[in-house]
């Protein structure tokens, strides 16, 4: 008997996808849609964690098919390489330690696009080769393997000084306070932190031993050292004039930045230069409305007329916005508005201590700050509420499943 379900492919399953196929299924009947969330990884990863596995530190497992047991999702070990949107179809290999290298081809009604960012080099000679990074679980334990056999007193530098970047810094400075740890920070350390919150975190690099390199940029990065370009001076014309440097390091985390999964940008859907699916409100594509976009994968305009940032903050409701207009549109009701701003930025500085920093809807700070050992419990909530989430993709709240219109 030929099943006549209306086939919804999600793609990723980080927070974002694992979100809206928990909460499309939450949504709709099972006997008027089927499900199918495509990830190569079989449990799900806190990404927002993988400093702290860096470091040392062991984090909890959260297999899928315990996750979506009983929820009518489907879930596909496969790894993505090709999506052709005029065709409707997502072409797969198979994931896992028993898999056969196999290729499938699988097709859909709706598409559901969450495979998420990656770290970037942009450009600077020596990262591929010899810098880490902490954006994907096997980089976060690759690292730990490395710094768990340096010497004390090797240095490890972390360039980049944005959150990912000052987590990863304090982190490892704790975590082994016998290595000499500094951060490079393309401009003033924290600088679109309030004043409150800024005195905290170069209080917290002070406190923990870390020397900042600031208004600097790394321009080449080498087996056991990077070259850095600071301003400072003037040339003999009155112009500023770049400082190299020389800066020993014998491990190197490169944190300055996302790129998004290269398949978007393989179709033909409306994209970005950086790759970034358009979509509208709703998080449907601007060129093809049979395909949703969500987290870092798109490029989305928030409450306050600006674009979202690629973070956890803005890709859970992106994600509840998504599957909330999705089920709206195939079960006939009115399409719902979910909330897309900012309240906060949360940095852990350690495990001890941390800011919070209070900010407008646009993302822009304001005087208020919450510091210290309340801001790193505050934050460990946050982590631990994002990954229930994933679980609990209608918080807890019941759902009413409703009918959706089958292919004919």
């Amino acid at each position: 008997m030929q099943d006549t379900r209306h086939r919804i492919i999600v793609l990723g399953a980080g927070y974002t996808g694992a979100v809206a196929a928990g909460r499309i299924a939450k949504r709709l009947r099972r006997e008027d849609v089927a499900i199918t969330l495509v990830n190569a990884e079989p449990d799900f990863v806190e990404r927002v964690r993988m400093h702290q596995l860096a470091a040392g530190q062991e984090l909890k497992t959260r297999p899928f098919e315990r996750m979506f047991a009983g929820t009518g999702v489907e879930v596909r070990l496969a790894r993505v390489t090709a999506v052709d949107v005029d065709r409707k179809t997502v072409t797969v290999t198979r994931t896992g330690a028993d898999a056969a290298d196999a290729r499938t081809e699988l097709s859909y009604d709706t598409l559901v696009y969450a495979l998420g960012s990656q770290w970037a080099d942009h450009g600077v000679p020596g990262v591929a080769e010899h810098a880490h990074e902490v954006a994907s679980r096997p980089g976060a334990l690759r690292l730990r393997e490395r710094l768990a056999g340096l010497r004390a007193g090797e240095p490890v530098v972390v360039v980049g000084g944005g959150l990912t970047g000052i987590e990863a810094a304090t982190e490892i400075a704790e975590a082994r306070p016998d290595l000499d740890v500094a951060l490079v920070v393309r401009g003033a350390f924290g600088d679109w932190l309030s004043d409150k919150g800024r005195a905290h975190l170069r209080g917290a690099a002070d406190r923990l031993g870390i020397t900042v390199h600031e208004n600097t940029e790394v321009t080449e990065v080498g087996a056991d050292r990077i070259r850095t370009a600071r301003t400072t001076g003037t040339d003999g014309d009155g112009a500023e004039a770049p400082v190299s440097a020389s800066v020993p390091a014998a491990v190197t985390v490169w944190t300055t930045g996302f790129a998004v999964h290269p398949v978007a940008k393989a179709t033909t859907l409306e994209v970005t230069e950086t790759g970034q699916i358009a979509v509208d409100r709703t998080m449907r594509s601007r060129s093809h409305p049979d395909v949703y976009a969500i987290g870092d994968a798109a490029f989305a305009i928030g409450d306050a007329d600006k674009p979202l940032r690629m973070s956890c903050a803005s890709g859970v409701p992106m994600a509840w916005q998504a599957a909330d207009a999705l089920a709206a549109r195939l079960s006939g009701t009115k399409v719902p508005t979910v909330g897309l701003r900012y309240f906060h930025q949360c940095i852990s500085l350690g495990r001890g201590d941390g800011l919070i920093q209070y900010v407008t809807a646009d993302d822009t700070a304001v005087r208020s700050a919450l510091t210290g050992r309340t801001a790193a419990l505050y934050k460990e909530l946050i982590c631990k509420a994002a990954a229930w989430s994933v679980a609990h993709p209608t918080l807890g709240m019941p759902a009413r499943r409703r009918g959706a219109a089958r292919q004919p």
